[in-house]
Parts: structure tokens; sequence; C-alpha cells
């Protein structure tokens, strides 16, 4: 029997249980086809730098297409959206296995089918991860998001040594094919699910409204921000051990491909064992403690494996290294998920991913070409170095701890009656707030806005201006603008939180009477006849 404060309680939902094990399965595939990449090209004279190009290649598309990616899962459904996600992965991976079998495999077409693959995974990663909080209970969000750190890092060690195995035994199209069939598992598994139906009573968002939406939440949310910022810091210079593990093993080790899988396998225990282990540590560590005792250790693991060039100790190292990069990834991505309201949750887990990827894809090349240069040892030397100094400035850099906040959804506005019928898509509309405030309270009430000012913007306003009132002494303005009448009706429907009416509830108890609000629409909006049922809707 699973308890409820269990890491894994989780997967007593059913739902989340076979999703689960269809993403763990299509994972062991992707790591398969990693591995098998990678390996293909690891004995030509340019191998640095074309498996330094192949994790950019694997991580470019989610730099690119996250954010799209995170706009479609928001307005889509996203049980069919991964559903012919799976299906293109199929297509591509099979095409690429048989091009292998044909031998016509060059290193430029490989670095385009693992272009195509990491477009799927792009469009895959955003969309599973805004799931997590759908199907399971809030209070199960941070046991959900460990569990998918154990399924990404049971795929890293299952996947490498089986395509170590089959490298070894039938070649490395082999691989490639197996990659396919691991997909498939997944495309069933969405088939048979049934995702429940939810209407918000509002129309489905347009895309580029939606995707500016998205950016507008993550640019004026300073918890995100600081998540996005340290998870940054960290995986810039830890990345250089994904980078060169292969030049690692080869050079430094001179393993073979099976040797070279075991040492993706001990990453994965290590991953596995760190996802397992911040459930007995976080009471005692606050989420800043963990993610400094996780930045020291990896670095001083990644030094290991080059400065002690012995394969037992750089598996235990490794063991190491997979532990602190996932407590990392866990932690922030945790504090991330529980913060996030609902009707942004794809596009900011999206922005999150690409923040992640784009400093893999920027750094990968960097530490290849350091390499190429320098040498293993000076490259990995100065990445450790690097990641240590991340929990040095995480000191300055704190992070808030993002489950004290509720962002549960709240629509506490009150409905809208207007004499005219604004078009829905015209714009950009303006909404006015007047408020009466008694001198000893200004002072309080000023400071009060700004959280206002940051609540406002962050829900959808272009912009937010706040004026005192020159002809009257207790008099304030408030005025914020949104792109269309479309806009601030999902502000009313969808978007407020918790948190918001909080910072709403504060500012106005500071007001001498209840403030006035009034819409400022385009001058072209159409008269509305009194008799009209919805002028005052």
């Amino acid at each position: 029997m699973v308890r409820p404060d269990s890491p894994f309680a989780p997967l007593r939902n059913r739902a989340f249980f076979w999703l689960w094990l269809g993403v763990t399965i299509s994972g062991v595939g992707t790591w398969m086809q990693a591995v098998g990449a990678q390996w293909l090209f690891v004995d030509d004279p340019n191998a640095a730098t074309i498996v330094a190009l192949i994790q950019t290649a694997t991580t470019l598309p989610m730099v690119l297409l996250s954010l799209p990616a995170g706009v479609l899962a928001d307005i889509f459904d996203r049980r069919w959206l991964l559903f012919f996600v799976q299906c293109y992965t199929i297509t591509v991976a099979a095409t690429l296995a048989l091009l292998g079998f044909q031998g016509a495999i060059s290193a430029p077409l490989l670095l385009s089918f693992t272009f195509a693959l990491g477009v799927g995974m792009a469009l895959q990663v955003p969309t599973w991860q805004s799931l997590i909080p759908e199907v399971v209970r809030r209070e199960e969000i941070g046991a959900a998001a460990r569990l998918d750190m154990i399924s990404v890092n049971v795929a890293r060690a299952v996947g490498p040594a089986v395509a170590g195995a089959l490298i070894a035994t039938l070649g490395v199209p082999a691989v490639f094919a197996a990659n396919a069939c691991c997909v498939a598992v997944m495309a069933v598994i969405l088939l048979v699910w049934r995702r429940p139906r939810e209407s918000t009573g509002v129309s489905r968002e347009r895309f580029l409204p939606a995707l500016r939406a998205g950016g507008r939440f993550v640019r004026h949310e300073p918890i995100v921000r600081r998540i996005l910022a340290r998870l940054a810091m960290f995986v810039a210079p830890a990345t250089a051990m994904w980078a060169l593990l292969p030049i690692i093993a080869a050079q430094r080790l001179g393993v073979t491909a099976g040797g070279y899988g075991l040492l993706f396998g001990a990453l994965g225990v290590g991953a596995v064992s760190g996802a397992m282990l911040i459930p007995k540590v976080k009471d005692r560590l606050s989420a800043n403690g963990l993610l400094a005792v996780a930045a020291v250790s990896y670095a001083v693991a990644l030094a290991t494996t080059v400065l002690v060039p012995l394969y037992v100790v750089a598996l235990l190292a490794l063991v190491v290294c997979g532990l602190g990069w996932t407590v990392t990834a866990s932690v922030l991505v945790a504090e991330l998920q529980m913060f996030l309201p609902a009707w942004v949750r794809a596009r900011a887990v999206a922005i999150y991913m690409m923040t992640f990827t784009a400093s893999q894809a920027v750094a990968s090349p960097i530490w290849g070409q350091v390499t190429q240069h320098f040498g293993v040892v000076p490259a990995i030397c100065v990445a450790a170095t690097l990641t240590a100094l991340t929990a040095v400035v995480g000191i300055w850099l704190r992070m808030p701890e993002a489950s004290a906040v509720d962002n549960s959804p709240a629509a506490f506005w009150s409905e809208v009656a207007l004499a005219v019928d604004p078009d829905p898509f015209g714009g950009p509309v303006a909404v006015q707030v007047d408020y009466e405030v008694a001198p000893e309270n200004q002072e309080a009430f000023v400071a009060a806005m700004e959280d206002m000012r940051r609540s406002r913007r962050r829900n959808g306003a272009t912009d937010w201006v706040f004026y005192r009132v020159g002809e009257e002494a207790e008099h304030f303005t408030e005025i914020f603008t949104v792109a269309s009448w479309e806009e601030h009706l999902r502000q009313h429907a969808t978007r407020l939180t918790a948190q918001d009416a909080e910072i709403e509830a504060n500012a106005f108890r500071w007001a001498s009477r209840p403030p006035r609000g009034r819409h400022l629409l385009p001058p072209g909006s159409a008269m509305v006849s009194p008799d009209d049922p919805d002028a005052a809707r």
C-alpha cells in the first residue's frame, strides 16, 4: 500500500500511472537514439565537434519551438496533441533506421534527423509537463514532478545501457528502430486514455495573442524570472558533462560502447537516487540549500571524472553527477509548477524548457570547441569551477519559495455591464479605476499599488499607469490597457488567481470608499439598444 505522503503517491492515479509509464518508455527510446547518434561518429577525426553538434541539434528545436508548443498545449486538447507528436516521431525514427540499415547516413544527414526528432521532443515536453497538475491533486504536484524526473533518469539509465548492448550486437541502426518502437507504446496509451473535457465559458485563444500573453506573464513575474535565472546559471557549465561524456569515455577512460552505456547508467542511478532523496531532506534544507549542495557536489564529481581517469571512480563520480543534476532540475521545476496558474501553465513551462535547452544548445558547442583546442581535462575543470560558483551566486540570487503562493483560479471581478457593444477583437481597451484615499493612508496605498501593477501586467495588461489627480488631493487614478475586449474578458474568466485577489484587497482596503471602474473602448464601438438582452453581459 502506498502511503499518502509517499513519493510514489501520484502513481495511485491510474491516468497518471499509465501516462507516466508511456513517457518513461518513450524516454528510453530517446536516450537510445542519443547514444546511437553520438557513437556513430565517435571515431571520426572531428568527433568532439560532431558529438557536441548532435547535442545542439537535439536541444535547438526546444529553444525555437517550446513557446509555440506551449501555446498549442494551452489552446488545443493536450491528449490529441501528444498523440500526433508520437505519430510524427515514429515516422522520423523509422526513416532514420531504414537509412541506417542501408548505410546511407552521413554526418549532415544524421544532424538533420536529430533536429527533426528534437522538434517532436519540443512539442511533447511542455504538453506533458502542463498535464501533470491537471491529472494529480495540488498537494501531489511536487511528488509528481519528482516522479517525472525519475522517469527521465530511469530512461537515461536504461536507454544507454540497452543502446550499448544493441550497438555491440546489431549495430547503430537497430537502436534507431528500437526508438520508433518505444514511442509507439506512448501512442497506444494516449489512444486508450480519455481526457476529461473542460469548458471555461470563453472561446479558444488565438495563437499570436496567446503567445504574447505567455511571454508577458513571465516578463512581469519575479518568481518565474528568478527560477529561470538559477536554471541557466547551473545548466550552462554543467552541460559540459553531457556534451563531452563520449570523449571522456573514449579518450580518457578507453571504454567500448558497452562501457559507455554503463557510464550513462551510473548517471541514471544517481538521478533516481536524487529524486528519492529530496522528500527525505526537504524539511531540513530549503530549496536554496538543496540547490547549493547539488551544485557543489556536481562540480566536485565532474572534475573527478577527468582528474582520476579510472573507470570505477568515473562510475561513482557520475552517480553523484546524476544526483546533483536531478536535485537541481526537480527542485526548480517543482517550484515552478506549484506557482503557475492554470491558464498560462504550458506556456510558462515551455519558457522554462527553452531556458534549459538554450543553455545546453549554446554551451555544448562551446565546450566542444574548448575541448578541440585545449583538451578534455582543461575543459571539464573549467566547467566544474563555473558550476561550483553557482552555489556562491545563489547566496545573493536567492529563490523565493513559490509553494507559499496561492495561484488557484479566483474569478472575483464583477460582471461587465456596457451601454455599447465592443468588437471582441478591436482595441486597445483601457480600464480606468478611480480611488479616493485619505491622506493618512496614501503612503501605504501607493506602496500597495506596486503589487497591483505586477498583477495587472502579468494577467495581460500591455501598459499600466498610475496617477494622482491634481485638482483633488485625495483622488488617484489607475489605467491599464489590454490588446482587445476579448483579452479583457479572459482576465475576468480565467486569469485571476487567489494571489491577485489578495493583492487587490490589500490595495482597496486603504480606499475611503469602493473604487469606481470604467471601460474605455475604441470609438467605433456600436450602441446597444436598452432592450437588448446582451446589453448587460
